[in-house]
């Protein structure tokens, strides 16, 4: 068996924490899923404190890369909008931080460190969003934060396409 790195420990947290929210990150059943020793988890972290903080830091730096990569490879400032809030609201099945994000949200509500990340996450998204419809014309600032709110507000499977409909109502109304 390869040796674990802290990576490997992370990537746990983080399926740990999707699948069954914040109290499953502890050292024990975690070594127990990753096949190993509680041991090898102390290698790596100091306390299962550390380890809370490793998962919600790599959730934060990670989270928005697939949606940042999204706006990139739109065609015109109005399809990356379109394709941001999509994402947002239907992220893929395969996006280990888009799994974790309900219940780091959750998370947030009683914890500093998720808390911190969780608005590091939500500045960046607003901040893109908000650049986004400044260059289509749309000056109003809260219609960024009416799109970020909308978009976690939606369930995570949802039929039709509400957020295009956001997006396009949006548009109709400059």
């Amino acid at each position: 068996m390869a040796r674990l790195r802290k990576t490997d420990w992370i990537a746990a947290g983080l399926r740990a924490l999707a699948q069954n929210g914040p109290d499953a990150l502890k050292a024990e059943p975690m070594a127990r899923a990753l096949g190993t020793t509680k041991g090898s988890f102390y290698w790596h972290f100091a306390e299962v404190p550390a380890l809370h903080e490793a998962v919600a830091s790599a959730w934060a730096e990670n989270a928005n890369t697939a949606l940042f990569d999204a706006i990139e490879d739109a065609a015109t400032h109005t399809a990356a909008l379109r394709a941001m809030a999509q994402r947002l609201a239907a992220p893929p099945d395969d996006d280990l931080y888009a799994q974790a994000e309900p219940a780091m949200r959750g998370w947030a509500l009683s914890d500093a460190g998720a808390a911190r990340a969780v608005s590091a996450v939500d500045a960046a998204r607003l901040q893109a969003i908000s650049a986004l419809l400044s260059r289509i014309g749309v000056s109003n600032s809260e219609i960024a934060q009416l799109i970020l709110a909308a978009a976690h507000g939606l369930p995570r499977k949802i039929d039709g396409d509400p957020m295009g409909t956001l997006v396009d109502l949006v548009l109709a109304l400059r």
